[in-house]
């Protein structure tokens, strides 16, 4: 006989568009997974997605739900300040955890969530969607062919690029009320203590806004980033640069009012370049991959469809499932915390205070 597939319980702590857009709307449609209840600090809004997603219980706080002895896993998508200390209890309450970015605002806050997690024995991953994307995937598995068997030649020099634009294009309908935004929420510091007080509040907007492609760029180059310079001064002028061994890399940063999105990549081997451009983070389908060659043929290598979000909640559940570690665990996401505190050290040391 065969039994059938056991369904994972899903709590969700956080019912804003995102968590509902990006995390219920996904979750609920998975066969392996139930989402069986929801923790919203706003009454009415923690009804009204309830009742658009059909989940059964409604909680008023994240305590509540990890007292349910159904939930087996929570995804957290709630004030940025409020992720640490909430991802905190979960773990600590032995819930797998998915997290949206940022995991943390400093390296020791990140180590004493993976640390939390170790001890409860459970998976702990950030949300970093684009590392499901269809389009970075096909986009990293040829960067990694090229590398390897070195017929493009070496890698000459990478450009990325965030450059903001209209991240609400392609929302769909949600709820939403005018309740006011609850207080008295645990918060955890949003800068290191190292940092001057002023900077604090441009740090974890940056942090929030930036660490996705700092992340992307590990992903698809590997760990040898090394933080080189950083000026940070103008919000829609920012550069950072790495080395990576003997490769330059520069990552452009802006947050500029207009109606596309402009997120990339540019990796220039010696006979070929390859440029990944992402889609809005709501926008269903893959980020564009197209191949260059030094005879200026192009070859594009976007896949038909499929959407990174959908993608990032089926492979956490398998994560629980097949107790396998994800592609953005909260351990190998320390990484992305310590090259933002070098960013931001780099920018100190060189240029002083941010405008």
């Amino acid at each position: 006989m065969i039994l059938p597939k056991r369904r994972i319980g899903i709590g969700m702590i956080g019912a804003g568009m995102v968590g509902q857009l990006a995390h219920i709307a996904n979750f609920v449609q998975l066969p392996d997974a139930c989402v069986v209840a929801l923790a919203e600090l706003r009454p009415e809004l923690g009804a009204e997605a309830a009742r658009r997603y059909g989940v059964a219980r409604v909680y008023p706080s994240h305590r509540e739900l990890l007292a349910d002895p159904d939930v087996e896993a929570v995804i957290v998508v709630t004030r940025r300040p409020a992720t640490g200390p909430i991802v905190l209890d979960a773990l600590q309450a032995r819930r797998h955890v998915l997290s949206e970015k940022p995991m943390a605002h400093s390296v020791a806050q990140a180590r004493t969530l993976v640390e939390a997690a170790r001890e409860s024995a459970v998976r702990y991953s950030v949300a970093f969607m684009k590392r499901h994307d269809p389009g970075v995937v096909a986009a990293k598995s040829w960067i990694d062919e090229s590398r390897r068997s070195g017929r493009l030649g070496p890698i000459v020099a990478v450009n990325a690029w965030c450059l903001g634009g209209d991240f609400n294009r392609h929302a769909g309908v949600h709820s939403m009320t005018e309740e006011p935004r609850p207080e008295g929420l645990i918060l955890w510091p949003i800068a290191p203590d190292w940092l001057p007080v002023e900077l604090h509040q441009d740090y974890a907007w940056f942090t929030n806004v930036f660490v996705h492609d700092v992340n992307l760029l590990r992903f698809l180059l590997g760990d040898g980033l090394r933080v080189h310079s950083a000026d940070l001064r103008d919000r829609d002028r920012r550069t950072a640069s790495f080395d990576l061994g003997d490769i330059p890399v520069v990552l452009e940063m802006a947050e500029l009012a207009v109606p596309d999105w402009r997120e990339g990549v540019e990796i220039r081997f010696e006979r070929a370049t390859m440029r990944l451009e992402l889609r809005a983070p709501l926008d269903p389908n893959p980020a564009r991959v197209v191949i260059t060659g030094a005879d200026g043929r192009q070859e594009d290598l976007t896949p038909p469809e499929g959407w990174a979000f959908r993608n990032q909640a089926r492979a956490f559940v398998a994560e629980i499932a097949d107790d396998v570690p994800g592609l953005a665990s909260g351990e190998d996401s320390i990484a992305d915390m310590a090259l933002i505190e070098d960013i931001w050290r780099a920018h100190v040391a060189g240029k002083g205070s941010a405008a």
